[in-house]
């Protein structure tokens, strides 16, 4: 039988990973996208920039839909 604090330990550890790939996968793949197509039209740095910032755009919106999930787990709603 797992104790509270172990409990809180691995859902700590779990929001911790969920946050990392959220924040690292899509930066990793747009602006490898971006620079593939900046190599192939001949256009560097602009795409590789422009898959940067829809990264952060991207990363910024998913953050705040884990977030906003995570805050109603934690204070749901009351009536």
């Amino acid at each position: 039988m797992e104790t509270p604090s172990r409990r809180t330990y691995w859902q700590a550890l779990n929001i911790a990973w969920e946050l990392g790939y959220t924040i690292a996968v899509p930066l990793v793949l747009f602006t490898l996208a971006g620079r593939w197509a900046d190599k192939a039209m001949h256009t560097s740095p602009w795409l590789l920039l422009l898959g940067m910032a829809l990264a952060i755009v991207l990363t910024t919106l998913l953050l705040i839909r884990k977030f906003s999930r995570l805050l109603r787990e934690i204070n749901p709603p009351q009536k």
